[in-house]
């Protein structure tokens, strides 16, 4: 990772002998490979789930490289343009070399202002869908479709925003995870940093292959039985929440004051750590408006209406729509969310055979409650009995403002699960968030076009 944000975070995992894996994901290895012309960090961080890692990198390798509406230099520099606004020099770095390796002019790399209009005319759009897509109307599409000789296709829009959509939430996971440059580029670990279980990532991606498989400890500094004590008193707040589900269910009117109330409460989730950072010049010259940020939605006394599911669903709507402007791209990502959302290995921490669907579920829909999205089946009163203040701390900064994520809020939450479950973690922050940014997107386009 770069000098920002959680430069010092080592993603300690249960690692794995390069060389000795099974065939798939010498397979997954040999498909990167063979797709980007390098093994990066990302895919080595991913691999810990080859399942979702699979589905990740067909995707990826279509909306970059396939046949689409975009020229090849546009599908780079859209992705400079959507790492950029969270000041992610890993991913903006990575793909500046593909821009030029594919042709791009690089007097476009000086700045925004040095790109084609049609490009400057994309700024405004990606920095709503990365901090408030919730602003996002038929009016700004309608600028983007009706530009004269600027003007942007209904396909070519289409890709541009699954692009932008798909490098936001990759910051996130970049920065959540702690992934640092390869070692051949700029920032990039050549030595072998300390980590809480003496092996680190950075191991696996520089080298150092000598260990068979070590288990992770702890993830923070509390003593263990402070850490088992946290694991069995969430694995019974499940338990009893099942049990409650079983005598009662609550009415649709207090399912939806619920759900509010939650939204309200989400506005004043932040760390100690939350300030204002400046964006540095080599990233920001990628993207206009630097000041511009995440925002809560209610702050201020600004009412944004609750966006229901049930009126505008990625299944019952934004699906189709992908895939009739952009063929076969509605498929690959409804795949993906749904791989990502239902993943499971029926474990938490050193438990097994343990049903996590209530779990994974407290976490997709949270996200999209700070998205002021609502989905009217889901008691919303569950979230705080199953996520606590230091993970809905870690939840909302890797989501809204990733580029602040610190290890320190990394080590607070969940602190005797294992880094590979963390990285699950982030996988689930990742869909849920790319979905929400494109129901926003995808919802104000159909309502262009009716």
């Amino acid at each position: 990772m770069n000098c920002q944000g959680v430069s010092d975070l080592p993603l300690t995992c249960k690692t794995i002998q390069v060389g000795n894996e099974d065939a798939t994901m010498h397979t997954l290895f040999a498909d990167s490979f063979a797709t980007l012309g390098r093994l990066d960090n990302v895919t080595l961080v991913m691999v810990f789930h080859p399942q979702y890692l699979e589905s990740f990198l067909k995707t990826q390798h279509y909306l970059l490289q396939m046949d689409g509406p975009l020229p090849l230099h546009y599908r780079h520099y859209i992705g400079i343009m959507a790492a950029a606004r969270h000041q992610c020099s890993y991913l903006v770095n990575l793909h500046v070399n593909d821009f030029l390796h594919v042709g791009g002019d690089p007097k476009w790399l000086n700045g925004l202002e040095n790109a084609p209009q049609k490009l400057q005319n994309l700024g405004e759009l990606n920095k709503m869908l990365a901090h408030r897509p919730w602003l996002i109307t038929k009016e700004h599409i309608e600028q983007l479709l009706k530009t004269e000789e600027n003007s942007w296709s209904l396909a070519e829009l289409i890709h541009a925003v699954v692009l932008l959509t798909h490098y936001h939430s990759l910051a996130s996971f970049t920065f959540g995870c702690g992934i640092s440059p390869e070692i051949d580029c700029e920032g990039g670990h050549t030595f072998r940093p300390p980590s809480v279980s003496n092996y680190c990532i950075c191991d696996i991606t520089n080298g150092y292959h000598g260990v068979e498989e070590i288990h992770a400890s702890p993830t923070g500094n509390n003593p263990p039985t402070e850490s088992v004590c946290e694991v069995e008193a969430l694995m019974e707040k499940m338990k009893q929440l099942q049990e409650c589900r079983d005598e009662e269910e609550a009415s649709q009117e207090e399912m939806a004051t619920r759900f509010e109330r939650e939204k309200r409460e989400s506005m004043f989730v932040c760390s100690s750590e939350d300030e204002e950072s400046a964006a540095t010049r080599d990233v920001s010259r990628h993207f206009e408006d630097t000041s511009y940020g995440y925002k809560d939605f209610s702050r201020h006394g600004m009412h944004v209406p609750t966006f229901r599911v049930q009126d505008y669903s990625w299944e019952d709507h934004g699906y189709s729509l992908v895939n009739r402007l952009y063929p076969d791209v509605g498929q690959l990502l409804d795949e993906k969310f749904h791989i990502a959302y239902n993943l499971t290995y029926n474990t938490m921490a050193m438990h097994k055979d343990v049903d996590t669907s209530m779990l994974r579920r407290a976490i997709w829909n949270y996200i999209h409650c700070m998205f002021g999205i609502r989905y009217d089946d889901y008691d919303y009163g569950e979230i705080n009995q199953l996520l606590d203040r230091s993970f809905k701390v870690y939840i909302k900064t890797v989501v809204c403002t990733p580029e602040k994520t610190t290890k320190r809020m990394y080590d607070s939450f969940w602190r005797q699960f294992e880094h590979s479950e963390k990285v699950h973690v982030n996988l689930l922050l990742v869909e849920a968030r790319m979905q929400a940014e494109l129901l926003y997107a995808l919802r104000a386009i159909t309502r262009y076009m009716t």
